[in-house]
């Protein structure tokens, strides 16, 4: 269980989608990985975003060049103690949540950054 329902809807949501969970909220001194993901191809790192509204924004947009960087050291962490077995090549997504746990909208962007 997550900290969040978003969290948790994007991971059912992209299991749906036939990938396997490696890690949730996976967190080191660099940052934190919402979810770890692989598919027959690529290891997947997925920053959730959640905004109750898209007043100020979608929550997308919230993932900054700073936000990019500390998930990109804290992958290669991750990759330094945890071996890829399949040698897959690791892509970035990100999977924007608004709305309320009753009425989602989402969005998944694979290859973000």
């Amino acid at each position: 269980m997550s900290d969040h329902w978003s969290e948790d809807f994007a991971l059912a949501t992209l299991q749906g989608q036939q990938l396997q969970l490696l890690a949730q909220n996976f967190r080191t001194r660099q940052g934190e990985i919402d979810l770890i993901l692989t598919d027959e191809i690529f290891l997947v790192f997925v920053e959730v975003r959640y905004r109750s509204s898209n007043y100020f924004g979608r929550p997308e947009e919230t993932v900054n060049f700073k936000k990019q960087t500390r998930i990109r050291r804290t992958a290669e962490y991750f990759l330094s103690h945890y071996p890829n077995p399949n040698d897959q090549p690791c892509r970035f997504d990100v999977f924007s949540v608004s709305g309320s746990i009753e009425n989602p909208k989402w969005k998944w962007i694979r290859n973000a950054f």
